[in-house]
């Protein structure tokens, strides 16, 4: 069967005027798995936020219960650990200004970096390599701190960056077609409950337009968190 037969068949298992519950909304996300891999679970929630005002645009780290995301990269700054502590930590890459060098040069094979303060001024002056690909540290997201080391076990743990893009939305992944749905269902309780939770005091109106969640390449379904 085409991929295109595979799709209209899977879109077709899903009512589109309904929003389902979260635990239908998983099962029916696992059913409409279409790929020979072992398809993500994606969560996109539309959110009320007028992203021209800074107040509006949420962005921090989160660790949900379950991680299912791919493993991160991390690079530590830092001239205060000794290699036995970054191998402990479970850590890629670390040094000082040798990797600050090695990045102005054009090596990027990182998802991460966490840093102490003392880097930050170098670091700064690459703003135009690493904020393009969101990997420039801030202390918003807890990834310049004197305890490098405590925050990249946590990364390497399944903490991860949530951010809303120009239109309000945010976009995560919340589980795997294989994975166990109460697993699945509890990470989008959590994020949900989460993300309400920084609602900006300047929002107006309802908060959360719309919830849905969808396999890789299958059809959105619509989630309804009030239902049971």
């Amino acid at each position: 069967m085409s991929k295109n037969k595979k799709y209209t068949a899977a879109n077709a298992l899903v009512d589109h005027k309904k929003a389902y519950s979260i635990e239908e909304a998983v099962a029916l996300a696992k059913k409409t798995s279409i790929t020979k891999f072992d398809s993500s679970i994606d969560i996109a929630i539309k959110l009320n936020l007028d992203t021209t005002k800074a107040e509006q645009q949420l962005r921090g780290t989160i660790a949900l219960p379950h991680y299912f995301g791919k493993q991160t990269r991390i690079l530590v700054l830092s001239d205060d650990i000794t290699s036995t502590q970054v191998k402990e930590a479970g850590v890629d890459y670390f040094g000082g200004k040798d990797k600050i060098d090695e990045i102005k040069g054009g090596w990027l094979e990182f998802d991460t970096i966490i840093t102490t303060p003392k880097f930050m001024p170098e670091l700064s002056k690459l703003g135009k390599i690493l904020g393009p690909k969101g990997l420039m540290p801030n202390p918003k997201l807890g990834t310049v701190t004197p305890d490098v080391l405590k925050v990249a076990k946590e990364f390497k743990k399944g903490k991860m960056n949530y951010r809303t893009d120009t239109y309000g939305n945010i976009h995560m992944i919340v589980g795997k077609a294989s994975a166990a749905s109460d697993k699945i269902v509890t990470n989008i309780k959590t994020l949900v409950e989460f993300i309400q939770s920084k609602r900006p005091s300047t929002v107006k109106g309802e908060y959360v337009q719309k919830i849905c969640i969808s396999s890789t390449m299958g059809p959105s379904i619509k989630i309804d968190v009030n239902k049971n």
